[in-house]
């Protein structure tokens, strides 16, 4: 009897044993909390959210698992705000067990950002939600320290409010730090947050948050998860991961302003796999809502979290929209319609052009962040607007006195990309640097130097003075400087017709030569570059001694389809033998497209062999036509840039007479048009329309 009844309870014991081990979390982790700002360990809550197999540019149609029940709103479960101070919300002093978390805490903040948070528990056991009738409001605690958390000045006041009197929901306090953040100066924001992590409040507000995340509102999850993301608590903490599992579960009560606080906190998270599922989400609720939603600014929010890869059919409603809403732009709104783009990759040419006439005409209330913003998103579409890039540039010149040089050179970097050549900013640069008594760094000079060669800057008018203050502010450096700079600096110095002695010296000499030819990748660049320095060299009458060894390589030129043009010398000149194609001039290898002899009035034209072309004659003219793109000069411009300049100043120094025909001109014009045009470019004005032609 006695065995029995023994069997019977060690039976029963072992039963309980089991069914312990596959309790709910709050029951095997009682004895423990979890730190919210530690390292997750779980996968996503949905790892294939999206439907697969849907091609990228077919609309997006959300499952009906993922959008809920047809016609019948999501029952939303709230925590009454009794309940929880029952919990435990009022806190005097921490527990021992709630000790404040800090970056060198042993809750470590670092770990996979895709893994699956586990929720804090509560030793008392789960908090039982109350459900709150449609026709009832929700009643918060009479000492809610609402008007008092306007008053706070620091992170640490928010979280003393929020110890000496906590209320549901925790989304307030939050909300309130990160105003209070982004409000303040960058060493001020740092040096608080780090205070906010040792803070012994802190904690126990991340547990709050946590605890209350399923409960919450959809604004509120929103809100929350924005506010943490923006004072920088590590992605891949089990907050955010709670966060980012709860916002995944509501989504679809999301409103228009909950989407836009939801897609500003997901562009400036790195991707993980919660981040791109919500992502995806967010993708298929814009498509279906896309023509319901009223605020541009929550559109162009949406359109830089979508991101590139978003289907082109989503990006093409995104562009609609936007052009049905543009009598509702403000001058900010258009202001902030190129990065939205940009962030799109989405080329819009009609929303461009009248963003930019907006900006344009109203271009003093555009801050100089927004400027080079707006530029950089130019770049990005590959978009070119002269007006544009025009104003941005004179507004820029207004103000130069009040600015440093550096601070101009993301400017000319980005105009020097788009070719453009902004002619009053660029003097008053090189006036600055003219008038500078400090040194200059560097890479300020050789950027400098590389802006201004392109540019051609001072072809019409040649600036000395500037040009002896970079060669001077050039030698300090010269020590310390990389063969690959150096040659560089020449190479633009060459450009733009100035051989200061002691770079030049320093680049002749036989260990640099060395180097350069070995520089592996760099190879074909650096003898480019000695082919220019060589040729500048010789043919401008440098009075400096070169070694042979400096003579680099010339790379092939770019074929051009000159048919056109062939067809309308043809016209004019009716017999071939009065025009050569693709001559190469030895010993520099400089080709041209097409050559003629003419007289020295340039009113007859003479037969022309391979010979003639290289026989220097005084009583003929010998022609060289240059085809070239439209990239070989300034934007919006005839002005040409710093090789094609090189290249004509060259082929003159040879005797030739040199004409430049804009290729992409010739091709946009009928025929007829076009051998009027090369008329008047090859005879001479007093010639032209009675020449005649020889044999």
């Amino acid at each position: 009897m006695h065995q029995s009844t023994g069997s019977l309870l060690g039976a029963i014991r072992r039963v309980h044993a089991g069914l312990s081990s596959f309790g709910p979390p709050s029951w095997r982790t009682a004895r423990g909390k979890a730190c919210p700002l530690a390292l997750s360990a779980r996968g996503p809550a949905c790892r294939n959210w999206i439907p697969g197999g849907l091609p990228r540019d077919e609309p997006l149609r959300a499952p009906a698992w993922f959008l809920g029940y047809p016609g019948r709103a999501p029952s939303v479960r709230l925590r009454g705000a009794e309940a929880l101070q029952k919990r435990g919300l009022r806190m005097g002093s921490p527990r021992s067990e709630d000790r404040p978390v800090s970056p060198s805490s042993t809750c470590s903040l670092g770990s996979d950002d895709d893994d699956e948070p586990r929720e804090a528990t509560d030793p008392r056991g789960p908090p039982s939600p109350v459900e709150v009738s449609p026709g009832k409001e929700r009643r918060f605690s009479p000492s809610e320290p609402g008007v008092s958390l306007r008053e706070c000045g620091s992170l640490g006041a928010v979280l003393d409010n929020f110890a000496a009197c906590p209320t549901y929901p925790s989304t307030k306090y939050l909300r309130a730090m990160w105003r209070l953040a982004k409000a303040m100066p960058k060493e001020q924001s740092t040096s608080e947050r780090q205070q906010m992590y040792r803070h012994p409040a802190f904690s126990q507000l991340c547990r709050h948050v946590m605890r209350e995340a399923r409960n919450l509102p959809c604004d509120n999850v929103m809100y929350s998860l924005h506010a943490l993301v923006k004072l920088q608590i590590p992605q891949n903490a089990h907050l955010i991961q709670t966060l980012l599992r709860a916002a995944q579960e509501r989504i679809n009560e999301c409103d228009e302003r909950s989407l836009s606080v939801l897609a500003a906190t997901l562009e400036v998270m790195e991707p993980s796999k919660n981040v791109d599922a919500l992502r995806s989400g967010l993708r298929i609720l814009v498509d279906q809502q896309i023509w319901s939603i009223e605020r541009v600014l929550s559109l162009q929010t949406m359109m830089r979290c979508i991101g590139k890869n978003a289907p082109l059919s989503l990006k093409k409603k995104m562009e609609m929209k936007m052009l049905m809403e543009l009598d509702k732009f403000t001058i900010h709104n258009s202001q902030r319609m190129f990065g939205a783009l940009a962030a799109m990759d989405h080329r819009s040419p009609t929303l461009l052009n009248k963003c930019s006439e907006r900006v344009t005409g109203d271009i003093e209330s555009c801050s100089f962040r927004m400027m080079a913003a707006i530029l950089q998103a130019c770049r990005e579409l590959r978009y070119y607007n002269l007006d544009l890039f025009t104003g941005i540039a004179e507004r820029v010149a207004a103000t130069y006195e009040t600015w440093k040089i550096t601070q101009f050179l993301p400017f000319l970097s980005v105009f020097e990309s788009f070719g453009f050549r902004p002619i009053s900013l660029m003097d008053l640069i090189a006036e600055k640097v003219t008038a500078r008594s400090e040194p200059l760094s560097l890479k300020t000079i050789l950027f400098l130097l590389r802006v201004y060669s392109s540019s051609n800057h001072f072809d019409e008018r040649p600036n000395q003075e500037f040009l002896e203050a970079l060669s001077t502010a050039l030698d300090p450096h010269l020590s310390e400087i990389s063969c690959s700079d150096l040659l560089k600096a020449v190479y633009s110095f060459c450009l733009l017709r100035h051989f200061p002695p002691a770079p030049l010296n320093r680049l002749l000499q036989e260990d640099v030569l060395t180097e350069l030819s070995s520089s592996g990748d760099e190879n074909m660049k650096n003898e480019h570059r000695l082919h220019v320095v060589n040729t500048c060299l010789e043919l401008e009458n440098v009075s400096i001694g070169k070694p042979p060894a400096i003579s680099g390589k010339k790379p092939p030129s770019p074929v051009l389809d000159n048919a056109r043009v062939e067809e309308a010398l043809q016209k004019i000149l009716v017999d071939e033998g009065l025009f050569l194609k693709n001559v190469l001039l030895p010993p520099h290898d400089y080709n041209i497209d097409f050559a003629i002899r003419m007289d020295a009035d340039r009113r007859h034209v003479f037969p022309v062999t391979e010979a003639d072309v290289l026989t220097d004659d005084s009583d003929v003219q010998r022609v060289a036509l240059l085809c070239v793109p439209r990239s070989s000069f300034c934007l919006g411009t005839t002005h040409p840039r710093g090789i094609l300049a090189l290249k004509m100043r060259h082929i003159k120094s040879l005797g030739y007479h040199v004409i430049v025909v804009n290729n992409w001109e010739v091709e946009n014009l009928k025929i007829e048009d076009a051998v009027t045009l090369l008329k008047t470019k090859i005879y001479s004005a007093e010639t032209f329309p009675a020449a005649d032609v020889q044999g």
